[in-house]
């Protein structure tokens, strides 16, 4: 729920999935997240005041008609992101499932909507996206290491937090996946980790181990990440949010250049 511009991180994945088509997404929540469930409520006393209000600076709080339909369910004790997947299964219903990470923004473009039809034209067990960073910043991210078969990209192996030295590329995941049905058997034969907990990579890994078909999506202009989870890129995001703000980015832009001529 942590603002970026007008609106909450969350807003924006959710906004990202409707621009792909998704038109059913599931929350795993845990403690103390139920603020997420109130801000994609329909509020019918504050709906009046939205609909009257004079510009769209609170309008933007919610979502468009057409939004998806949005359902809940809790992962009680936090035993890793495998397993909060894995509580999909029934939901799922046995078709493949779209998978965002809920502290991270990819502005521009349309990842997810690439990421589908790579993993449809693939007939892919899982497909992931991912970015180039610089090498001595591998150890921040999972990292892929791949094959080129023709023009395609394939996972050849995962890697958490690898050190520079040793990483199989400069390909860090960005967390937008594409799986088909068998994840949920594949978690379920994930073996559990430090603290209990069972992990995605882990489990992607073990697709790659069967020579599963992983498909490798690189991020490409304009498409952009925003890693709500560390400072420096959430200033980042706020900063290029506020300056595209339709009402005060030119006022924002002014304040910026403002301090450079002051320096």
């Amino acid at each position: 729920m942590l603002p970026v511009g007008r609106k909450p991180v969350v807003q924006y994945v959710v906004e990202e999935l409707l621009a792909a088509g998704i038109e059913q997404i599931l929350f795993i929540t845990g403690r103390k997240k139920a603020a997420i469930e109130d801000h994609f409520d329909d509020d019918v006393e504050l709906r009046p005041f939205l609909d009257g209000a004079r510009t769209g600076a609170i309008k933007d709080r919610g979502l468009a008609d057409g939004a998806p339909r949005i359902f809940y369910t809790r992962q009680g004790t936090p035993t890793g992101v495998a397993d909060a997947v894995r509580l999909g299964r029934d939901f799922a219903a046995g078709e493949s499932i779209v998978v965002a990470f809920g502290d991270t923004i990819l502005h521009g473009g349309n990842i997810v909507g690439r990421l589908i039809q790579a993993h449809i034209t693939s007939q892919a067990s899982c497909t992931l996206a991912v970015e180039e960073v610089p090498r001595d910043d591998v150890f921040r991210y999972g990292v892929v290491g791949v094959q080129q078969r023709g023009d395609l990209l394939y996972a050849t192996g995962l890697v958490e937090k690898p050190n520079p030295e040793d990483s199989p590329s400069n390909l860090a995941i960005v967390p937008r996946y594409v799986f088909s049905p068998s994840i949920f058997d594949t978690i379920d034969a994930t073996p559990r980790g430090k603290n209990g907990e069972r992990w995605l990579t882990d489990a992607i890994a073990i697709l790659v181990g069967k020579k599963a078909h992983v498909r490798v999506v690189p991020l490409k202009e304009p498409e952009k990440r925003y890693d709500i989870g560390n400072f420096e890129s959430y200033y980042r995001a706020f900063v290029d949010f506020a300056l595209s703000d339709h009402e005060y980015g030119d006022a924002v832009s002014r304040h910026i250049r403002c301090l450079d001529d002051s320096e």
